[in-house]
């Protein structure tokens, strides 16, 4: 195990951590995707938000009554090692990994796209490789910086934002698209099949993954309060910013008819509520989400492969719990996630997309389940209506809803979700030395007391 004792530094107020779960979840991506979920849905992409997001609010609930048991940066994965089995928290927090590295890469992907538009006869390996350095050295610098920066590309996207609500709405009362904001055909209307919706929901609950990732920042909060209240408030702000954001868009672009591009509808919705001048701008904003993205998505998977790192043994797990001395950040796993972020040369954005959410939703499952296990099964709080209603029914009903979103993903998805799955069991078994052992979970010393008082003393 690593002997070294340096800890991240708790920099974050609740509003730091707040802004980057939501550069995490990249606000403009409900544009970006906006003509994939509606052909999905037959135009109900306001519907298949509100589906995906009544999901996630049930699984939020449950991250946060977690963090606040267990205030460590491996979020699902210690969860899950500590109150189902270390073995299975390390399959987990493997799973977990796959969008968590991914999101990075995607984003690295993104901008590749949007610079080969502008300048095709560069090289596309510039961009990718200039692009990660950048975005490696911002995350290997200082965590409090790297809020800052990616506060500041937040509330520029969601200004944006708010200026194309407002031309929408002016191109409603010019009798564009159903001509009110008031209709209710965005949400519902003859040919809205609930299965279709439901696909759609799947595919926009990739626009959420975010406000899980804000439990990977605990150590370095400001106080134990600060991640539980911030994961409700960083999935409900960019839930609303979702809904009406597809709400406006939708009533605008009832169909698809005249987009010549429905795979990245963005540039083209921009262009047809604001004319050129407008569509620069929110292009840019669109450049500034991926890059408050990439700043969060870099900086929390490289957390978590800190704290998978403290809690191994050998070579590999120091490499990765080693944490820079000055800098106070978790600078090899920093420098990792950059070296896996330049796949973005040769993948496309569609293959490494199809990936992301299996993780995610099995992530968001085991959460839920291990609410029941803590407090319904160790802690027996089942002795009222309410501690039933708190420790079964609501994580209940959020291993179902993530259930059912994650059986309904795209076959490409599930298929290499389950190769990545397969490599990690194999780790496990070489870990284990064939299941004889068991993972070792560290938590530090600080946060030993809060957790034996949760669920008595650790063995």
């Amino acid at each position: 195990m690593s002997q070294n004792t340096t800890a991240l530094k708790r920099s974050l107020g609740l509003w730091a951590i707040v802004a980057l779960g939501m550069g995490y979840m990249t606000p403009t991506t409900v544009f970006d995707t906006f003509g994939i979920v509606s052909g999905e849905t037959n135009g109900a992409v306001p519907l298949a938000y509100l589906v995906a997001l009544v999901a996630m609010v049930f699984t939020a609930v449950s991250y946060g009554r977690m963090t606040r048991v267990f205030p460590s940066a491996g979020s699902a994965y210690t969860y899950t090692s500590e109150t189902i089995h270390p073995n299975v928290g390390f399959l987990v927090g493997w799973a977990s990994l796959l969008d968590y590295l991914l999101l990075p890469l995607v984003n690295a992907v993104i901008v590749r796209i949007y610079m080969e538009s502008f300048f095709p006869d560069v090289p596309s390996w510039i961009w990718v490789v200039g692009y990660v350095v950048v975005i490696t050295i911002m995350n290997l610098w200082s965590m409090n910086s790297t809020s800052k920066i990616n506060g500041i590309l937040v509330v520029f996207e969601v200004v944006l934002i708010g200026v194309f609500i407002a031309l929408a709405w002016n191109a409603l009362a010019n009798g564009q698209g159903t001509g009110t904001p008031f209709s209710s055909v965005p949400l519902f209307h003859d040919g809205v099949d609930a299965g279709a919706v439901i696909s759609g929901a799947t595919v926009v609950c990739f626009s959420f993954i975010g406000f899980d990732a804000i439990t990977m920042y605990t150590e370095e909060a400001k106080d134990a309060n600060t991640v539980p209240k911030a994961i409700v408030l960083a999935l409900l702000i960019g839930g609303a910013i979702f809904f009406v954001a597809a709400w406006f868009g939708q009533s605008v672009f009832p169909t698809l008819d005249g987009f010549d591009n429905t795979d990245d509808t963005l540039p083209e919705m921009a262009l047809k509520v604001g004319g050129d001048l407008f569509k620069i701008l929110f292009t840019s904003a669109a450049f500034a989400a991926t890059v408050a993205s990439s700043l969060a998505s870099h900086a929390s998977v490289s957390r978590m492969l800190y704290v998978m790192g403290r809690n191994g043994r050998g070579p590999v797990s120091r490499f990765f719990s080693f944490v820079h001395p000055k800098y106070r950040t978790p600078a090899y796993a920093v420098l990792f996630v950059g070296a896996v972020s330049l796949l973005a040369i040769p993948f496309t954005l569609e293959f490494v997309s199809s990936m992301i959410n299996f993780g995610a939703l099995i992530a968001f499952t085991f959460v839920n389940l291990t609410v029941i296990i803590l407090f319904a099964l160790r802690r027996k709080q089942i002795r009222t209506p309410r501690e039933v209603f708190l420790n079964i029914v609501l994580p209940l009903i959020g291993t179902v809803l993530t259930g059912v979103l994650w059986a309904n993903l795209q076959m490409d998805a599930l298929m290499y979700g389950v190769v990545w799955l397969a490599v990690g069991i194999a780790s496990l078994v070489v870990i284990t030395r064939g299941f004889r052992r068991r993972v070792s979970v560290e938590i530090t010393e600080e946060d030993v007391a809060g957790i034996e008082e949760a669920v008595g003393p650790r063995v």
